[in-house]
C-alpha cells in the first residue's frame, strides 16, 4: 500500500510533538509515518559535511507554515 497524503491534507509544522522546529513532525503527519523515521533521515542528511542537511532543514523551517 502506498503512503499517499490525502487530498485535503496540508503540510504544517505542529505545535505538539516538536523537538526543535517541528519539521520532522510536519513530514511525519503529512505522510502518516513514524516521526522517528523522518528524524533519522534528517540526521543522515547531516553526515556528509553537515551543511547540505542543515540548509534543507532551515529551508523547510522557513517554508512550512506553523500551526496556529
Amino acid at each position: 500500500p502506498s503512503q499517499k497524503p490525502k487530498a485535503n491534507q496540508k503540510l504544517i509544522r505542529p505545535i505538539k510533538g516538536r523537538r526543535f522546529a517541528g519539521v520532522a513532525a510536519a513530514f511525519a503527519n503529512y505522510f502518516e509515518i513514524d516521526v522517528t523515521l523522518i528524524r533519522v533521515i534528517l540526521a543522515l542528511t547531516l553526515i556528509p559535511g553537515g551543511f547540505p542537511g542543515l540548509i534543507i532543514y532551515l529551508l523547510c523551517w522557513l517554508i512550512i507554515p506553523s500551526e496556529e
